[in-house]
């Protein structure tokens, strides 16, 4: 990995002349994508990540944290006790400089004796699991690091929408793919290609089902204008 994305967010936070990125996924044309939309205020969040933030108590731990604006609006406004992890050395760079007092580079599924009362996973959390048939360990991992009454709050997006409907109003959905919602994403920054990543869209049901299965409780909290909500996991 080039982590391209850690070096947008390191070169907008440290004004060295950042661009737009470019994304594109499997089943969407490109699009430009503006880094300062990661550096975004509580005020300018969508509602889902707004309702997550207002949920969030006690000791909190932010996965995939990218630049930290979540982060750091339970940090300075919340005054929470935030722990904030993402995989990208850049970005981690830019949340130390933007103020996060404890911000590191850490892979989720190796973090080990560390117990929170809520985990937020916004912006898709379950994006990081790439294909369907992790997101039982993705949850397993998640629930050992709770707390007693501690929670989870992810985000995703049901994209059933973005295939066309036959005259029935079935779906048109590619075969190779063992779920509609699994994607592959790339992105370029500044003329460089990021290695193709594989990014999961879970629609709710299937996100309540694998909860059930691995010893969650699973409830809707939020529904977007985008066929988006915000789940709120439990023991």
């Amino acid at each position: 990995m080039k982590d391209l994305f850690g070096k947008a967010i390191l070169d907008y936070q440290t004004n060295n002349n950042p661009e737009d990125l470019i994304t594109e996924t499997s089943i969407s044309e490109e699009d430009e994508m503006s880094v300062a939309y990661l550096f975004r205020s509580y005020d300018e969040m969508p509602k889902i990540e707004q309702k997550a933030l207002q949920l969030a108590k006690g000791k909190v731990l932010d996965v995939g944290c990218g630049a930290g604006s979540h982060s750091l609006t339970l940090q300075n406004d919340r005054n929470l006790d935030v722990t904030s992890i993402d995989i990208s050395e850049k970005a981690i760079q830019a949340c130390t400089l933007r103020g996060l007092k404890q911000a590191k580079v850490q892979d989720l599924m190796t973090l080990e004796n560390e117990k929170f009362d809520t985990i937020i996973v916004l912006m898709n959390g379950p994006g990081i699991c790439g294909k369907l048939k992790n997101i039982p360990a993705f949850l397993l991992k998640l629930k050992s690091l709770l707390n007693p009454g501690g929670q989870i709050l992810m985000d995703s997006s049901d994209i059933i929408y973005m295939f066309d409907e036959d005259e029935d109003g079935g779906k048109w959905i590619p075969s190779e793919n063992e779920y509609y919602g699994e994607t592959i994403f790339n992105i370029t920054y500044k003329g460089e290609k990021e290695a193709p990543l594989d990014w999961l869209f879970l629609d709710y049901n299937t996100l309540q089902n694998a909860a059930f299965a691995n010893g969650l409780q699973c409830e809707l909290i939020l529904e977007g204008e985008h066929y988006d909500y915000l789940a709120k996991l439990s023991i």
